[in-house]
């Protein structure tokens, strides 16, 4: 007969206070809580005789908060700070997460709440590796398929098992690609792709979050199997429970614990025209010029792959052949008011030159041809390398494709289920990193790019577009897109919630290929575009433009793919529908400019989110918790994407019945405007709403000042002329935000805000300056319920 053996005594025996944190003794292992802020504590469980002493990567506030007590109390330790109390049942060592109201926020089930299971970790040696290199649209790549392996000491699977209340929502874990934004009922496996970008940041609806601090793949689950989050490879269980009040404020603490936003420089979010691939610096300077001659606006343009010569991918160096002078050829967009971006990889051939002094120096990745960005002199030499052959010409900005930079997906014909996917990825990963890192390599990544420019000067700030993202990399000027995407109209569904879901995740700055990477049908799972014509198709036509409209409203604005061009005259002509409605989209992101860098600004000043789902605001409706292709742009505009064809199919073929309508769903509380007609509707309904090609429906909630300009052809070219729409209906104000545009002054305070107050009741419009600026043209007009306009005043206040 089998005997029953008890699992180790959960009871806490023990409470002590030391160093301003409270460590649990049990037989079963140890519990430390460390209060970070009035809303955050750090929890650490472990079954070793000591904490770890490891710091993570993440993670810039190491100070503990003096300020909490703790009880202990017949059946629960209790620990407060000011926004947060934990109550810890005395025999299970369960816990229980309270506001400081004493409402109930989240609790962990009542037996074995916190589970380690440790496992050896092997090591590979690199000599007996058994090495293939494969093709893919990555460049070649290197395969594993056997290896000896040595033991490397040993690690914990960690499980956290929770309960959360029944109408609870939850959000982000990153971006995902199968347009989920609620996470219950569903399996997340939060692990690096081509288009899956991994953070280990959870936002509940009801206002805390939950932040991993873990560099390795892990999987939230809420199915029938439980409900928990586990973690891949860690030393210890180690988490944040963060209590915002609201999940905006949950975004604020994240920063407050993992780093300020770093600002991205102005030109950044105007448009930046991206294609796969420009040829040559004759071709980019033609499309420059074209977009002048045309007065289209644009910042920004971007050499893609193979700007290396001898197909020596990875080299940092121009081919002198395609660009005999690289400094020239910036110079001359520069004079245009355009920005040079370049792609960068940390792969590289095995023939070049910067191959070759990464191997030297032994400081590639095992079994690879990418360089060790997890070591000091791995970061400086790659630095070095882009100094020495492209920082030096006058780039302005860094495209860090594959930054994964394993990608084993995209080695199968057939797209694989993501239970297979993940277990691929970590298999894959742990051949050439630490098994607790496997998330973590693009962080490192960008530290390097950015950490290397920041010591050259302060003139440019850091821009820094790349493929994935982790823990507190919104310190380090990046801009996360959604990879290699196909096009379809089901696509861009989906890519309207991966957007929300990443920036949920409490990094800012998120954009997408517009009109998808792939356009054609390739063959091969990912390379599944509808449109074999491309830009002669009038289905793909409609689509991009759909896609353009929505792009408009997203923190970056950012064309670019494969398959054909993608430059706004490919679309048609002037006078010709689809190429004016694109113009047209182009000259309203420039006309709100003054909002947008406005929003931008309060990322960086105020931890705050240019996009956000609406159930930041409107966590008790219960529609809005639940809609994923319509967000907030800022606080006060709700972008409505088209998301479905009205005149064309694919192939050309006519709609002739689509009706030109979308239906929208106007959150409770509020009441909105259309942007458009200035219509007024109360909240807390669905309506119909007209869309023709040439605009997206676009709501403001009343009580918003909406700051706009004269468009131009660039950000540089930009007048301080400032218009300010006041929607009646509620009191309401408006932080404008202003300063150098590029440059690290700002972080030394050298930067302007204008606050505009709106006193619904007096409608009158005031104004509070950091600075007086007496001698600007501002203009201000009231739009009211009935939809009429008319200019008002503005009456300045003390300066604050």
């Amino acid at each position: 007969m089998l005997y029953a053996v008890k699992g180790k005594d959960r009871s806490i025996k023990r409470v002590v206070r030391k160093d301003d944190r409270l460590y649990l003794y049990s037989d079963a292992g140890c519990y430390r809580l460390e209060p970070k802020t009035a809303g955050t504590i750090r929890i650490t469980y472990t079954q070793r005789e000591e904490f770890s002493e490891a710091v993570k990567p993440g993670i810039v506030n190491h100070k503990t908060l003096p300020d909490w007590e703790y009880t202990v109390e017949n059946e629960f330790i209790v620990v407060r700070t000011k926004k947060v109390s934990i109550h810890i049942n005395k025999e299970t060592a369960s816990f229980q997460y309270f506001d400081s109201e004493g409402r109930l926020l989240l609790k962990e089930r009542a037996q074995e709440s916190k589970t380690l299971e440790e496992f050896t970790v092997y090591k590979p040696i690199e000599e007996k590796m058994q090495v293939e290199k494969i093709k893919t649209p990555d460049g070649t790549k290197e395969v594993v398929r056997e290896a000896a392996k040595l033991q490397d000491g040993t690690l914990y699977h960690t499980r956290l098992f929770l309960e959360w209340q029944e109408q609870e929502a939850l959000y982000g874990l990153g971006q995902n690609e199968e347009g989920i934004t609620n996470l219950r009922g569903q399996t997340i496996y939060v692990h690096q792709a081509n288009r899956k970008i991994a953070v280990p940041m959870l936002v509940s609806s009801l206002g805390y979050g939950i932040l991993m601090d873990t560099y390795s793949p892990m999987i939230f689950q809420d199915t029938a199997f439980g409900s928990y989050l586990y973690t891949e490879a860690d030393e210890e269980m180690d988490y944040y429970f963060m209590n915002g009040g609201s999940m905006e404020k949950v975004i604020r603490e994240y920063r407050q614990l993992t780093g300020r936003a770093s600002l991205l420089p102005k030109w950044a979010y105007g448009y930046i025209q991206s294609q796969e691939r420009y040829e040559t610096a004759d071709e980019i300077l033609r499309v420059a010029q074209e977009y002048r001659r045309r007065e289209i606006g644009l910042d920004g343009i971007v050499l893609d792959w193979c700007s290396w010569e001898d197909n020596l991918w990875g080299q940092k160096t121009f081919d002198r052949a395609r660009f005999e002078n690289p400094a020239q050829m910036i110079e001359k967009l520069h004079e245009l008011n355009v920005h040079f971006m370049i792609s960068i990889w940390p792969n590289m051939d095995e023939k070049s030159d910067n191959y070759k002094e990464f191997r030297e120096q032994g400081l590639l990745l095992p079994g690879s041809s990418i360089y060790n960005a997890l070591t000091e002199q791995g970061c400086k030499l790659y630095w070095r390398q882009l100094e020495e052959g492209l920082f030096c010409h006058g780039v302005d900005a860094w495209w860090c494709d594959n930054s994964e930079p394993f990608t084993p997906e995209w080695n199968h014909v057939n797209q694989v289920e993501p239970s297979r996917m993940y277990e691929e990825y970590c298999n894959t990963a742990a051949m050439h990193l630490p098994a607790s890192l496997g998330n973590a390599y693009a962080l490192y990544h960008a530290q390097a790019v950015y950490e290397g420019q920041r010591a050259t000067g302060e003139e440019k700030r850091v821009v820094n577009l790349t493929r994935s993202g982790y823990t507190g990399q919104q310190r380090y000027g990046t801009i996360l897109w959604s990879g290699d995407i196909a096009a379809s109209w089901d696509t861009l569904r989906r890519q309207i919630a991966a957007g929300l879901s990443f920036c949920a995740s409490g990094l800012p700055y998120w954009t997408v290929d517009i009109g998808a990477f792939f356009v054609k049908e390739g063959g091969l799972w990912y390379w599944k575009g509808d449109y074999e014509d491309t830009t002669k198709d009038m289905g793909y036509r409609e689509l991009f433009v759909r896609w353009y409209q929505w792009a408009c409203f997203l923190p970056v604005f950012r064309g670019h793919g494969t398959d054909c061009h993608r430059e706004l005259w490919q679309f048609g002509e002037e006078g010709e529908p689809f190429y004016e409605a694109l113009v047209q989209t182009n000259r309203l992101r420039y006309e709100l400019m003054p909002y947008i860098y406005s929003l931008a600004g309060m990322v960086w000043l105020k931890d705050a989110s240019m996009i956000k789902l609406l159930a930041f605001d409107f966590p008790e409706d219960s529609t809005a918790r639940e809609i994923k292709d319509q967000y907030l742009f800022g606080s006060s505009l709700m972008v409505c994407p088209v998301t479905q064809p009205m005149y064309y199919a694919k192939a050309s073929r006519v709609l002739e019945e689509a009706p030109k309508l979308r239906t929208v769903y106007l959150p409770e509380g509020t009441g909105w405007y259309d942007y458009w007609s200035h219509d007024y509707y109360e909240g807390g309904q669905w309506i119909d709403i007209e869309a023709p090609l040439e605009r997206i429906p676009l709501f403001v909630k009343e009580g918003s000042v909406i700051p706009r300009t004269v468009p131009a052809q660039s950000t540089a070219e930009m007048t301080e002329m400032l218009m300010l729409d006041i929607y009646a209906g509620a009191d309401g104000e408006f932080v404008l935000y202003e300063d150098g545009g590029d440059g690290y002054e700002y972080e030394k305070g050298e930067y302007r805000s204008f606050t505009f107050i709106w006193k619904e009741h007096i409608k009158r419009l005031y104004m509070e300056a950091s600075d007086k600026h007496k001698d600007r043209v501002i203009l201000a007009f009231l739009i009211q319920k009935d939809g009429t306009v008319k200019e008002e005043k503005i009456y300045e206040k003390a300066s604050v």
